[in-house]
C-alpha cells in the first residue's frame, strides 16, 4: 500500500472514530470524506479533504499540495460525478460538478482566504487548480 493510503486511512479511521474529530495538522479546518468511483477501476475510494460551504453546497479543490498533477480522486469524479460526501454525523449522495471562470475563481478566492496554505499551494504549480461543487442529490 502507497505511503499516502496509508496516510489517509489513518485520517479516514480518527475521522469516523472520532465523529469528524481529528488531530494533528487537520485538527480544526474543516475536513470532509470524498468518496469516488475509480475511472479505470470501478472501485470505491474515499479521499480526505478539505473544504469550503457554499450555500447548499460543499466545494472541494484539486490542489495535490501544489504538485504538477490533478489528484487521481479529481478524474475519477470527473468520470463518475455522483460521489458520497462524509460529514460529522451525515453521509450522503451528490453530484460532483467541475466549477469555471469567474464562479470559480471566486470559490478559490474565498477558499485562500479561510485558509493561505492553498495560496502557495497554487503558487508551487502551473496548472489551474480544479474546484468542484458537490451538490447533494
Amino acid at each position: 500500500m502507497a505511503a499516502v493510503n496509508v496516510f489517509n486511512r489513518s485520517v479516514i479511521d480518527e475521522f469516523r472514530s472520532n465523529d469528524g474529530k481529528l488531530s494533528g495538522p487537520f485538527e480544526g479546518p474543516p475536513l470532509l470524506l470524498l468518496t469516488t468511483t475509480g475511472a479505470k477501476s470501478g472501485h470505491k475510494h474515499t479521499t480526505p479533504l478539505a473544504y469550503l460551504r457554499d450555500g447548499e453546497r460543499i466545494v472541494v479543490f484539486g490542489s495535490k499540495a501544489g504538485a504538477p498533477t490533478h489528484p487521481a480522486w479529481y478524474h475519477n469524479l470527473v468520470a463518475n460525478p455522483t460521489v458520497t460526501v462524509e460529514l460529522p454525523g451525515e453521509q450522503y449522495d451528490a453530484r460532483a460538478v467541475v466549477t469555471e471562470g469567474e464562479e470559480r475563481d471566486r470559490l478559490f478566492a474565498q477558499q485562500k482566504s479561510a485558509m493561505p496554505g492553498f495560496a502557495d499551494y497554487e503558487r508551487k504549480t502551473t496548472r489551474q487548480i480544479p474546484v468542484i461543487a458537490l451538490e447533494r442529490v
